[in-house]
């Protein structure tokens, strides 16, 4: 099928990485992108956030939006199985944050968080938020986002979910999902679990070293990390969810507009060049950055 694009997402912390040429060679093959263009370190034709509008293919996928994990680009040709049918009352500007929401999907599938957890986030970028809203679903559930950046508190409350500084956040937790990618942001918490209890972590580090301090009470407490990675399912689903099962149900979950809260900026594609060199160098403090196209209306409709 033919898929004209309405607009697009920057993965911020995968993305900026990719564009400042840090993906470790070990994790070339691992960090390809779908329908990437090139190797690393580059160049690259890199994204997977993208929705658009069928203009030829399927009679019953015409003109209907979808979402593909591909990157930036005006137009595209791809297999129809490759693309999700977005719901006709999740806008496209939203929809760009599926492969989002299905990461977090994926990170509460591996982690299984029961009724009334106590429960920190760390990290409040696009992944941890769209994490602490979903936890924030669950009934009897004390969510906190967990931030170095006060502002990010906005964002919380507009999620639904507490927000603290890492020197403020309450401790003794039944559950911690560590999505900052920093060494001090791991640390902080395994030092908010409650004994015998575990750490997800989402973060992809790049080539960068992470160090931490497990002479304390990593030992004494018996805590744990364990990886949460979007590229498979699962373990706990994977004999009865595909990944096309899990992408649908991350755009059926977008019909919640508190997502709405991500969403804190827009550029032109041609514009996207200055765009990634910005966030790259940290001088746009952006959440989820959408990517508009001809059709740039759309986009918010």
């Amino acid at each position: 099928m033919l898929v004209r694009t309405l607009c697009s997402g920057v993965s911020r912390g995968t993305e900026t990485l990719v564009f400042r040429g840090l993906v470790p060679p070990d994790q070339y093959e691992a960090m390809r992108a779908p329908f990437q263009e090139g190797s690393f370190p580059g160049p690259v034709k890199y994204g997977y956030l993208s929705v658009g509008r069928v203009e030829q293919g399927p009679v019953d996928l015409r003109g209907r939006t979808v979402f593909c994990l591909y990157p930036h680009q005006t137009a595209y040709v791809v297999p129809a199985s490759a693309v999700t049918v977005v719901p006709e009352d999740v806008p496209a500007a939203r929809a760009v944050l599926a492969g989002t929401v299905e990461t977090a999907v994926n990170a509460l599938w591996d982690a299984a968080p029961l009724l009334g957890d106590r429960v920190a986030v760390v990290g409040a970028g696009m992944v941890g938020c769209c994490v602490a809203r979903l936890l924030s679903s669950f009934p009897a559930t004390q969510v906190t986002l967990v931030d170095v950046d006060a502002g990010r508190s906005d964002v919380a409350a507009a999620l639904g979910v507490e927000f603290a500084l890492p020197g403020d956040a309450a401790g003794d937790l039944d559950l911690v999902v560590h999505a900052s990618a920093t060494s001090a942001g791991l640390q902080r918490s395994l030092e908010l679990l409650a004994p015998d209890r575990t750490v997800i972590d989402l973060s992809w580090y790049g080539d960068a070293e992470v160090r931490q301090s497990l002479g304390g009470a990593f030992h004494s407490r018996r805590l744990a990390i364990r990886a949460s990675q979007v590229g498979t399912v699962s373990p706990a689903r994977a004999g009865t969810r595909t990944a096309a099962e899990r992408r649908a149900l991350a755009l059926e979950l977008l019909r919640d507009p508190a997502f709405d809260a991500l969403l804190t900026g827009q550029s032109g594609f041609r514009q996207l060049p200055d765009l990634m060199a910005r966030l790259a160098a940290g001088r746009l403090r952006a959440l989820c950055h959408t990517i508009t196209y001809e059709e740039s209306d759309l986009c918010s409709a």
